[in-house]
């Protein structure tokens, strides 16, 4: 398993902080933007964020939140919107948080995940997850059942594309036979990979072939240790050293203005929220994700001082 110039153990997404900070980036109708943003609003916030001190930016994977009888909001398409930010805005990482295999091909993932690492110049992290919300199969016609056989099967197939440029695989699923993910782009062992989950079963996925584990949303950092050793388990029965796997976690942070569309988030002054999301790196995180409320120019910059506060601890 490929371990090179993917910072695993130190300083991961970030160049001088101990525990990097990112960003969820609002991307649908009625987000915590307030209406819905535009490309232009979204990169206005990408730049924001890169000169008050952010790290990485995150993207969710979603077609629509909520159903026609309870009113449904769309989303721009994250790798579409991935790929225009990462070439309006150097200097940041951008991921996704995380991306549903149930939505395309693996091959198809794997394709665009080279793409838009050759895009930005290896600033790309591929964040993968099974997906959950069965509105959005039932209307696209997607099969939502054995979803996390469906998603082992797919990472075996996106794995090996990133890591070698080829893969054969034959599942129930998916399948692949000598297929080849060429051109290559910046990195030779491709884009490293993050998976998003607690559940045993993906878990164990995780510990084989993930790069990075996620876990959101926490107002609390004691709510991510017990999580924690259940990581490390599962790298130990896998045969893996617990310390190649990065550790990131998310958490929703009230700004001045908050309108309640991104739920327990933490509270109070800036330096409560500083101490907050110190907690997660004490609890021996390396990447943090902030989920802003209102999210917009004016509070990415006022989460600047936030930022200040923590590297200063």
């Amino acid at each position: 398993m490929h371990r090179d110039d993917m910072g695993v153990t130190d300083n991961w997404v970030a160049d001088s902080r101990p525990m990097g900070i990112g960003l969820m980036m609002p991307i649908s109708e009625g987000a915590a933007f307030g209406g819905t943003p535009r490309f232009s609003d979204i990169v206005e916030m990408a730049e924001v964020a890169r000169d008050v001190g952010v790290d990485a930016l995150w993207f969710a994977d979603h077609f629509t939140f909520g159903t026609p009888e309870e009113g449904q909001r769309g989303m721009w398409e994250a790798f579409t919107l991935m790929a225009g930010v990462a070439a309006r805005v150097p200097d940041l990482k951008i991921g996704s948080l995380v991306a549903c295999t149930g939505f395309r091909n693996p091959g198809v993932i794997a394709k665009m995940t080279e793409t838009i690492d050759e895009i930005s110049d290896g600033r790309f992290i591929l964040g993968l997850g099974a997906g959950w919300h069965q509105p959005e199969y039932d209307q696209f016609g997607m099969p939502f059942d054995y979803r996390v056989s469906r998603f082992e099967e797919a990472v075996q197939i996106i794995h090996p594309l990133l890591r070698t440029g080829s893969a054969t695989s034959e599942g129930r699923f998916y399948s692949a036979k000598d297929a080849v993910n060429r051109p290559r782009g910046p990195r030779s062992a491709g884009a490293p990979i993050l998976i998003g989950s607690t559940g045993d079963r993906m878990l164990g996925i995780i510990a084989r072939y993930a790069d990075a584990w996620n876990t959101v949303w926490h107002r609390d950092a004691e709510e991510v240790r017990p999580l924690m050793d259940k990581v490390d388990e599962a790298c130990r029965h896998a045969g893996r050293d617990p310390k190649t796997l990065v550790r990131t976690a998310g958490g929703n942070v009230a700004m001045e203005g908050y309108l309640g569309r991104r739920p327990n988030p933490m509270e109070g002054d800036d330096e409560a929220k500083a101490e907050a999301i110190a907690g997660f790196r004490d609890a021996g995180m390396q990447h943090f994700v902030a989920g802003l409320d209102p999210s917009t120019p004016a509070t990415i910059e006022a989460f600047g001082r936030v930022l200040e506060l923590l590297d200063r601890n």
